[in-house]
């Protein structure tokens, strides 16, 4: 029985090209199923037009690492592609999203694939904050943008299945 060589372990680019990779996959298939021009598209950018960040004095769009440090935290970022750049914070008030974008449009594809979810998220230009609900007005009044309900697909928890 011969030995074999260790496998090779990933670089740090390596890593990345592969998150890269991985979101620009999906990213066709994201705008394919999400038409771009949805129920929800015409709200979104109104919505989109109203992102001056009261308390900061700041104007959207902003990288990840700004919109981190007026939430109160330091971003790790998770995902950097040309698409989007997504960081994670953990915080005492809980761990939250925060995903910017180099062109609107690339937003509004995000937010349509995430309407198959549901759920809220605190939304400005180029930038989109997932978070717990009772979090989103506080980060509302830092940040501007607006909080969106997206509607998600599939049964409701009060769809009864059965007799």
């Amino acid at each position: 029985m011969t030995p074999q060589a260790p496998a090779p372990q990933p670089t740090r680019g390596h890593t990345a090209r592969l998150r890269r990779g991985a979101a620009l996959a999906l990213l066709p298939l994201a705008v394919a199923c999400g038409g771009g021009e949805g129920e929800g598209a015409a709200e979104r950018k109104r919505a989109a037009a109203v992102t001056a960040a009261p308390e900061a004095g700041v104007v959207a769009p902003a990288k990840v690492e700004v919109i981190a440090g007026l939430t109160g935290c330091t971003a790790e970022i998770r995902i950097e592609a040309e698409e989007l750049r997504e960081g994670l914070c953990s915080t005492k008030q809980g761990d939250y999203r925060i995903t910017t974008f180099p062109e609107e449009r690339y937003k509004v594809t995000w937010l349509d694939t995430a309407a198959v979810y549901g759920g809220k998220y605190l939304v400005g230009t180029r930038w989109v904050v997932s978070a717990r609900p009772e979090l989103l007005e506080g980060f509302r009044a830092r940040l501007g943008g607006t909080v969106q309900e997206l509607r998600g697909i599939g049964p409701t928890a009060s769809a009864s299945f059965g007799p």
